[in-house]
């Protein structure tokens, strides 16, 4: 009991303190790394205890104390010395490295309880390379740097762990993970799931275009796939059971519906603001780049759905478990999601920075939360409310916290050392400057890559390794970096290592494996998107008007033709003829022309209505 006080009182603090400096401003960079990595760690170690439940705890116990201490101390070492790490150059004490030692054992350890060992792994292997390689042959090895500099580096400055991505992991992250649960919890949650059950409930597989909806909308707040599935799919996957679904099928759809609101506009699991920073771009620019994209995901997974529902009779949802309208529609229901969604673009419309943004969306949600509610709750049960939104966004910004602190101490060895570099001249090498082969090379490490990482984190890593290579052979920076997130985050549905759909297959209590199969079908086109991008810049909302419609015929050609090839949907009733029609259709699709996008939708449309009329005439 005690422990769940403190945790419950620890990730209200966090919670708090981010309303308060998205409200007040930041505090200077340093500090207010320092201060929330110091809150995130405390809670780290509350939330996530080693040996909870074993005879060991006492030991589990001691250990938490020391890593946690030594974490709060280097934070508030970092605070006091100020002025001094940002006015002069320090150099690395025996104090300071014993204090960057225990910081970044306690975050890594932090990172295996919350994650798994995977990410840890990759941020020794980049620290020993900043260490050891020197002693490497050939093209990885470097100069060498000894425990110094890398201290210097990591600890006194702001390139290492209180660098850029931890930054925006206390500002801008933070704040909408804040706002994502006060949406949640003051109604929102339950509105996104009315809607999608109103929307796709009484169309042929009702159920997974229900998922779809639900977790999309919440995948694009939750910032992890893996998490959007364990707290979506135990609704929407025993909906889909209860009415037939296969179990497979039915963990491979919220599998990748969660997956799809990583890549959607406007938050992209936060890549988009980590993005926006990377390539000094308008974070405006970032989510308008993704926007078909992403309508083309969900697009490529409701026709997919579809096919196999029609072809397999899957059930509607009955009409007397769906939501009325006057329900979703009443003004306690909307107001909340539409104030929250009105003061967000109302900072970006009055050029605030992005927090502060999130901050009005906040605003404007808490106002009319407290409207709606009057009369109808009291100011206590408002109160508590708005106070468990502040816990659940403090213990939402853990997991965060410790990946980007993490992520960031990585990218500070890889630039240190130049390792992304090299890698990325061996790719060109390899590749010959080929964009083809390059983009196809590129595309297969992102996915071994991103396996078993968070969204951001892997776009990070990729971003810091492989976009350079795309960069070198002609590739404007924003496609490359598109490129190689949606590789990164379709890792998640991808064999061997798809986490998304072992959760998945978890909840459905089935075999991972033919769930992988259909995660791959739903979404297929996602793998061909970024190869799109790289053909047509109206992909990205760039190249005028022409471009954007090219892209969008071919995109729209793609969603009809990959699904229907994938799960068997006849178009002329032949099998073989509707395999190599539907080959020609994709090629035609990828081909960059307006025409010949035009010429694979036409063959598709025609093919169909010469199938539907021949079985009419057999019937």
């Amino acid at each position: 009991m005690a422990l769940a006080n403190i945790q419950k009182g620890l990730a209200i603090l966090v919670g708090a303190f981010v309303f308060y400096t998205a409200a007040t401003g930041p505090f200077e960079g340093l500090i207010q790394r320092a201060l929330f990595l110091a809150l995130v760690a405390a809670l780290g170690f509350a939330l996530y205890p080693l040996g909870a439940g074993t005879r060991w705890r006492p030991v589990g116990l001691a250990i938490d104390l020391v890593l946690c201490a030594v974490a709060l101390v280097a934070c508030g070492y970092v605070v006091w010395n100020y002025d001094e790490i940002m006015t002069s150059l320090p150099w690395a004490t025996t104090t300071d490295k014993a204090l960057t030692v225990g910081l970044v054992l306690a975050f890594l350890e932090l990172g295996r309880r919350t994650v798994g060992l995977i990410f840890p792994i990759l941020v020794i292997a980049g620290l020993s390379y900043a260490l050891f390689g020197n002693l490497l042959p050939g093209a990885l090895r470097h100069r060498g740097f000894d425990s110094a500099f890398v201290t210097e580096t990591i600890f006194l400055g702001d390139l290492g762990i209180w660098g850029m991505l931890t930054g925006i992991a206390a500002t801008v992250v933070a704040t909408f993970v804040l706002f994502g649960a006060l949406l949640l919890h003051s109604g929102g949650g339950q509105a996104f799931i009315d809607l999608a059950m109103r929307l796709g409930g009484r169309q042929p597989g009702g159920a997974a275009k229900i998922a779809t909806i639900a977790s999309g909308l919440f995948g694009m707040i939750s910032g992890s796939a893996v998490a959007n599935v364990a707290t979506t799919g135990n609704l929407t996957i025993p909906m889909m059971i209860r009415l037939g679904y296969p179990r497979p099928f039915a963990a491979a759809v919220e599998a990748v519906a969660s997956t799809g609101g990583q890549i959607a506009p406007p938050i992209m699991g936060a890549a988009a603001f980590v993005m926006a920073e990377i390539l000094g771009m308008p974070y405006t620019t970032i989510i308008l780049g993704a926007v078909i994209p992403a309508i083309l995901f969900y697009a490529s997974v409701f026709v997919t759905v579809h096919f196999v529902s029609v072809r397999r009779g899957l059930a509607f949802v009955p009409e007397n478990e769906l939501p009325a309208w006057s329900t979703i529609l009443s003004p306690r229901r909307v107001a909340p999601f539409l104030c929250a969604l009105g003061g967000l673009g109302l900072g970006i419309w009055l050029g605030r920075s992005i927090a502060t943004a999130a901050f009005y969306g906040i605003v404007g949600l808490l106002i009319a939360f407290i409207v709606t509610e009057t009369g109808r709750l009291a100011p206590r049960q408002m109160i508590g409310k708005i106070i468990d939104g502040l816990e659940d966004a403090g213990k939402g910004m853990v997991i965060i916290g410790v990946l980007l602190a993490g992520a960031q101490v990585l990218v500070s060895m890889i630039n240190l050392t130049g390792i992304g570099v090299t890698l990325s001249s061996l790719i060109v090498s390899m590749a010959g400057d080929s964009v083809p082969l390059v983009a196809l090379i590129v595309g297969l490490v992102c996915l071994i890559m991103g396996m078993g990482l968070p969204t951001t984190a892997a776009y990070v890593l990729v971003a810091a390794v492989l976009a350079p290579a795309m960069t070198a052979v002609g590739v404007s920076p924003l496609a490359a970096h598109l490129f190689v997130f949606y590789f990164a985050t379709i890792s998640v549905i991808t064999p061997p290592v798809c986490v998304a759909v072992f959760v998945g297959a978890g909840i459905a209590s089935t075999n991972w494996l033919p769930a992988a199969g259909h995660a791959v079908r739903l979404g297929a086109v996602t793998y061909l998107v970024p190869f799109l991008i790289l053909l047509n810049p109206g992909m990205l909302m760039e190249g005028g008007a022409l471009a954007i419609a090219q892209a969008a015929l071919s995109g729209a050609a793609l969603v009809l033709a990959v699904p229907a090839l994938l799960t068997g949907s006849p178009l002329l009733g032949n099998r073989a003829i509707d395999i190599v029609l539907l080959l020609v259709m994709i090629a035609l699709a990828l081909w960059p022309n307006p025409i010949t996008s035009i010429v694979a939708l036409a063959l598709f449309f025609g093919a169909r209505k010469l199938g539907q009329r021949k079985e009419a005439s057999l019937a």
